[in-house]
Order: structure tokens, then C-alpha cells, then sequence
């Protein structure tokens, strides 16, 4: 591989948990990479990972780490985003965020891109990742849209606690083994016990009653769609997964509707899978949408509440499509169309 075809790139929070999904889908989807390095707190630098048979040690992320990134995948929060994002950009480097630290930005394209691909091409020097419920719902809804127009949706969703973090599956874990020994169950990052239970509440609640998650669909759905005025009501809830959010979607349509055609929509849509056969039981679940690529759609019905409405299922992994690989098909994206390249070929070095 040589340097024109080649980018050095960075993930900042590499030891988490979307930091690892990054590592693991840049390998396998081979990524043009020349140098990787990794970024972590203080408190992980010096830290030894191993990628595609080589050992890289973390370095702390700070200012001044950039001048010869190419782009920097940001997986470590909003707070860092906010205090390193611009230092990047000012060193050249393209920031492809995870975080909500921009995604409301106007000047911030917010992409996916099986939907949104032309506003990669008003970045100036920041990409912003869609929340991971927002992601897996619109995998869903986006080529319903385009078929019947969409009007307003409802949503509710099940989310994973790898979505949380890697304490929260490690607690959900702990709970189940305390359960089945008949000890008390650990309880630290949920305000309630999440082993054989369901919690309808994700991110901090508002003024308005609706948690930081709810109102993140909304907002995003409007902005990613470009449907500034479109009606979103979300109900968003944790549940004892450990990987993939799942959510059940009431939409109801401009124009009328019909299963078949609903279907075969999804099916020639990119970002989906149709499994939708209820005679066989077939739909999508959690863990057969674990570590996939597309995002699986079924249980589509003609809604018995809504004029022109559809009910359906969607079920999509939150640390690929949700986070890490959207970030990817990103800058793949922008690498196919000639709006990434490396700064040593932009400098002829």
C-alpha cells in the first residue's frame, strides 16, 4: 500500500468499548491504513493493544497529538470531543464523532450513509455519528419514507446495556450470577436492578418529561431525514441485552400503505434485511443482529390506530451500525469519492 492510498489514523478512547469495535471492523473491512495510533485517557497511556498481529501502545489524548492524523475517530464522550475536536481540525485532521457534542450543530453534517451521503461534502473538518437507537430506527424507517413519505413516527425501544458500557454488562452479568447462587444482587450503574428486568429510563430526564435518548431521536430524525417538522414520539427503555437495541415502530405515511410494498422496500434498501415471515415465526431478534452489518426488519403490518400506518420491528447492533461502523462507512465513503486523502499526498511529501 503506498502513501496516496494510505491514511494514518487515530481513535480517540481506543479502550473502550466502541474504541474496540472500531479497531476490530477497521482490520476486517480493510480500512487503507498505514499508521494507526491509539488515544486514551492519562490514566490508560502506556497502555499495550494489539491490532492485526501488531502491538501499539496508547498514548494520551491531548492537544497537539493530530498534525499528522488524517482522521481521528472520536469514541470517548462528548466532554472530550468538545475539548479536543477543534485542535484536530485545526491540525488538519478530519473528526469523525460518536458523541451528541455536535450532531444538533447546523454546521455539523449529521450522517448516514445510506441516507444522508451528499452532506459529507459541507464538513468542515467534523463528521458527527447519529445516536445508536436513532441509527437502528432509521435503517427501518428511510426506505419506508421514500416509498410512502413519512409523517410522524412513534417509538418504542429496548435497548442493550453494552449501550451503557462495559460496567453495565459486567453488572448485568454479576446480577445473573448473584440470582442463580441465591446471594443479593450487585447494583452500581443502574438506579434499579437490571437482571429479569425492564427500565424505562435512558439518559437523564428533561423539563418535559422526556429522557435526553427521546428527545436525541427526535431531534436527530428531523435533522438526518431533513424533515425539520416531522413528529416523533419515543419511549426509550434499557433491558437485560447485552449487545444489539431493538425498537417497535408505529409510522404513519402521507400516502397509503401496503405490506407488500412495505417489504419489498426494506428488501432493496442497503442498510436492511427483511425478516419478516409470520407463518415461520421469522423476524429479527437481538442476537441474530449481533455483529451484523444490516439492520433486520420484520413484524410490518398495516397499523390498526393511524391513517396510512405501518407497525413494525427493527433490530440492529448499537456498536456497529449504532456507533463504530457507521463512523467507517463514513470515511470509506469519503475515501470512494476523493474527499479524504492523505496529507502527505495533498503535500507531496
Amino acid at each position: 500500500m503506498n502513501k496516496t492510498s494510505s491514511f494514518t489514523v487515530g481513535i480517540v478512547g481506543a479502550t473502550g468499548a466502541v474504541g474496540q469495535e472500531l479497531l476490530r471492523l477497521l482490520h476486517e473491512r480493510n480500512f487503507p491504513i498505514g499508521t494507526l495510533r491509539l488515544f486514551a485517557s492519562a490514566r490508560s497511556a502506556g497502555k499495550v493493544m494489539e491490532f492485526a498481529g501488531k502491538k501499539y501502545t496508547v498514548e494520551e489524548a491531548r492537544a497537539g497529538v493530530f498534525a499528522e492524523v488524517d482522521v481521528a475517530f472520536f469514541a470517548a464522550g462528548g466532554p472530550v470531543t468538545r475539548s479536543l475536536a477543534s485542535d484536530a481540525v485545526k491540525a488538519g485532521c478530519l473528526v469523525i464523532d460518536k458523541s451528541s457534542a455536535f450532531r444538533l450543530d447546523p454546521e455539523v453534517p449529521l450522517v448516514i450513509p445510506e441516507i444522508n451521503p451528499q452532506a459529507l461534502r459541507r464538513h468542515k473538518g467534523i463528521i458527527a455519528n447519529p445516536n445508536c437507537s436513532t441509527a437502528v430506527t432509521l435503517m427501518a424507517l428511510w426506505p419506508l419514507h421514500q416509498r410512502f413519505g413519512l409523517k410522524r413516527y412513534f417509538a418504542a425501544t429496548y435497548q442493550s446495556v453494552s449501550g451503557t458500557g462495559a460496567d453495565a454488562v459486567r453488572e448485568l452479568e454479576d446480577q445473573v450470577q448473584a440470582h442463580t447462587k441465591g446471594q443479593p444482587l450487585p447494583r452500581k450503574v443502574y438506579p434499579y436492578q437490571i437482571a429479569f428486568n425492564v427500565i424505562p429510563q435512558v439518559d437523564t430526564f428533561g423539563a418535559n418529561g422526556y429522557t435526553g435518548e427521546e428527545t436525541k431521536m427526535m431531534q436527530e430524525s428531523r435533522k438526518i431525514m431533513d424533515l425539520p417538522q416531522l413528529k416523533v414520539s419515543a419511549s426509550c427503555v434499557r433491558v437485560p441485552v447485552v449487545r444489539a437495541h431493538s425498537v417497535a415502530i408505529n409510522a404513519e405515511f402521507e400516502r397509503p400503505v401496503s405490506v407488500e410494498q412495505a417489504r419489498a422496500a426494506i428488501a432493496e434498501f442497503p442498510g436492511a434485511q427483511l425478516v419478516d415471515d409470520p407463518a415461520k415465526q421469522q423476524y429479527p431478534t437481538p442476537l441474530d443482529f449481533t455483529r451484523k452489518v444490516k439492520c433486520g426488519v420484520g413484524r410490518i403490518r398495516v397499523d390498526t390506530a393511524l391513517d396510512n400506518g405501518l407497525a413494525l420491528w427493527v433490530s440492529g447492533d448499537n456498536l456497529w451500525k449504532g456507533a463504530a461502523l457507521n463512523a467507517i462507512q463514513n470515511a470509506e465513503l469519503m475515501v470512494r469519492e476523493g474527499l479524504l486523502r492523505p496529507k502527505a499526498a495533498l503535500t507531496g511529501v
